[in-house]
């Protein structure tokens, strides 16, 4: 029974409709694409997929014949050119890419589309080339059967750019955008435009940043720095020292210690001394005020910078030590004396003076011998101003300006005065020399000075011990011999004296005192000098190659 379907051999998905199979009678489905696009106001769309029909009418041709595909059957199946009919849909074609770092390519986008699915005219081509030209349709009346056109011949043409690039694999889609924007299209000279504008934006902002980092970079130079460096710091508290340590024994001594400035008619200099009691009494050097004379000035600095003016009380040459005294002056400290006699070698010990008039100046050292034998002055040439001292010595530094300053042991207490020095081109000197100290300082012991200052604090002067001998000071030998006559071409041996009361004789050669060696005539001195008037001493001699032994108590002598 016929329905009204065509009776024709069905035709494959893939076949070219023909004209005059009652195609024509059944309803126009939509084309995929054409459902795809929904038409825009601005622009009007065409459907891509259709053909253009001529709208003019046509005179009547003769009756239809047989439609006749416009291509062979192809035994290998291949799809005809042209695009696929609205009855079958492509099937979508995969496309893999890589995302690059800055978004998501878009592929291109298919003719008669802006790559967003929306159409849009055509661009002009200058020959748009057309794969099979519209076929002729004229106007027939009803009933009649138009003509079907014979196919032609077609030269052969380029496919045009659109159908180049139109996939007829693929399915309409929105193309994968992550980075929003907006539609690509041609714009070189807007970019040229915009690159000009971000040079030049980068060039101004090139010399702003220039400009400030000058600026800033002067004022670093300048001022050190944006902000202030603070170093770190130890913030603990430095306490207290220990009483027997340097630092303690100096806090403890500074106090009693004094810098003197003399000046005389003929010469001045500076020195040291230290309070010996409450009433003012100063103990110093005899050669720190000698300058001075009989009517010079003495100016006395006490560590915490006040000044007093001094007057001499006593002095000695021959001990080489003087006291002055400040009046009108409270609030003194005196400063404890020690016992030499106590000391010994290794002992620590402190010297305070002011060296090259540096005053408060401490050094230290040890005591490095005792009983060194040494004299100093003798600039008057008849050896009236020459001083023998039974030393202490030191390696603790000694200076042109220590002398008279007070050798401290670790308990601060004085045990010897700072007289001399030994320097490396003179041999020893007083202090008051501008020779350097090379390690070789020397003090009288405090227990010489001890008594040499009560005495002259009491009497104005000192006594010295005396044995009632002259001695050959020329005598090469070893030991201290005694002249064969005095000074004055008396006996060298004072008659009535503690000597020729012991049997001494002249010519004899004194070898020992007290047990202790005795090699020269300076020697001998500093070893009596070291003791009091009234002492008993042990003697070792020799005479015509005998040796003897014998004993004497000591006398007493006023100095100068």
């Amino acid at each position: 029974m016929d329905d009204g379907k065509p009776t024709e051999p069905k035709a494959k998905w893939w076949s070219r409709p023909t004209p005059g199979r009652g195609t024509s009678a059944a309803p126009q489905e939509p084309s995929p694409v054409e459902d795809a696009v929904p038409p825009s106001d601005a622009e009007p769309t065409e459907p891509v997929a259709a053909e253009p029909v001529a709208a003019e009418p046509v005179a009547a041709e003769p009756a239809p014949q047989a439609a006749k595909p416009l291509h062979e059957p192809d035994q290998y199946s291949t799809p005809p050119y042209g695009g696929p009919g609205p009855w079958a849909p492509a099937p979508p074609v995969q496309h893999p890419v890589q995302t690059p770092a800055h978004g998501t390519p878009v592929p291109p986008p298919y003719s008669g589309t802006n790559g967003a699915g929306v159409a849009t005219a055509p661009a002009p081509s200058p020959t748009p080339p057309a794969a099979f030209p519209p076929p002729q349709r004229h106007q027939q009346p009803q009933g009649q059967q138009p003509p079907q056109p014979q196919a032609q011949p077609q030269p052969h043409h380029p496919p045009s750019p659109q159908w180049v690039q139109y996939d007829p694999w693929g399915a309409p889609r929105q193309p994968l955008i992550t980075n929003p924007g907006p539609p690509l299209a041609s714009d070189g000279g807007k970019r040229k435009n915009r690159r000009g504008s971000v040079l030049v934006g980068a060039l101004l902002l090139a010399l702003v940043a220039g400009g400030i980092g000058g600026g800033i970079g002067a004022y670093i130079e300048r001022n050190g720095g944006l902000t202030q460096i603070e170093l770190s710091q130890d913030e603990r508290n430095g306490g207290g020292r220990a009483p027997d340590s340097v630092a303690g024994i100096a806090a403890s001594a500074l106090p009693s210690v004094v810098t003197l400035h003399v000046s005389g008619s003929t010469e001045s200099g500076t020195g040291t001394g230290f309070v010996l009691d409450d009433k003012g009494h100063i103990l110093t050097n005899n050669h720190v005020v000698a300058p001075a004379g009989s009517s010079g000035e003495i100016t006395v600095t006490f560590s915490g910078g006040e000044t007093a003016s001094a007057e001499v009380v006593g002095k000695d040459s021959g001990y080489d030590l003087a006291v002055v005294k400040v009046s009108g002056v409270s609030g003194l400290k005196p400063l404890p004396l020690g016992n030499s006699d106590n000391v010994r070698v290794g002992d620590p010990v402190v010297a305070i003076g002011a060296p090259f008039d540096l005053s408060n100046t401490v050094t230290s050292g040890i005591i490095s011998a005792k009983d060194r034998p040494i004299t100093a002055g003798g600039e008057k040439g008849d050896g009236s101003d020459i001083s023998y001292v039974d030393a202490l010595q030191t390696d603790a530094p000694i200076n042109p300006g220590n002398s008279g300053g007070p050798l401290v042991d670790t308990d601060a207490h004085v045990i010897g005065i700072n007289s001399a020095i030994r320097a490396a081109d003179s041999g020893s000197t007083t202090e008051g020399g501008q020779a350097g100290s090379i390690g070789l300082g020397f003090a009288i012991p405090i227990n010489q000075g001890k008594r040499v200052a009560e005495e002259l604090i009491n009497t104005g002067k000192a006594t010295h011990p005396v044995i009632g001998v002259t001695l050959d000071m020329k005598y090469t030998g070893d030991g201290a011999k005694v002249g064969q006559r005095g000074a004055d071409g008396k006996s060298s041996v004072t008659e009535g004296g503690p000597g020729a009361q012991a049997g001494i004789r002249p010519g004899d050669v004194i070898t020992e005192v007290n047990g202790g060696r005795v090699h020269s005539g300076e020697e001998l001195i500093v070893k009596i000098r070291s003791h009091r008037p009234g002492d008993r001493l042990d003697l070792k001699l020799t005479r015509g190659g005998k040796d003897l032994t014998m004993s004497l108590t000591l006398g007493s002598a006023t100095g100068t």
